[in-house]
């Protein structure tokens, strides 16, 4: 034990070669499927901006509407009884 202090050091040292970090692999298959969705994205608003470009599309949001009327619903939904308010009021 007089020796070495990199033989003390080796001695004390319970795993040789831990890796810097846990979940490295991980988080870089993460990261790359992170920005392989981001760059399908991409691609994909470039070919909607593309297509509005020549036309083939209508400009603005590809959102459909929301109104009633629109989904072939009812304008106005049926009322809701109103509840009884003689049964649970004060008989005094």
């Amino acid at each position: 034990m007089n020796g070495d202090p990199g033989q003390l050091i080796a001695m004390l040292c319970i795993v040789e070669g831990m890796p810097d970090s846990f979940g490295k692999r991980q988080r870089e298959s993460g990261k790359a499927k992170k920005a392989a969705a981001r760059e399908e994205r991409r691609l994909a608003r470039a070919q909607r901006d593309a297509d509005r470009e020549a036309g083939l599309i209508e400009a603005g949001t590809p959102i459909e509407a929301s109104e009633p009327a629109a989904l072939g619903l009812e304008n106005e939904p049926e009322p809701r009884p109103k509840p009884d308010t003689s049964d649970t009021a004060d008989k005094s």
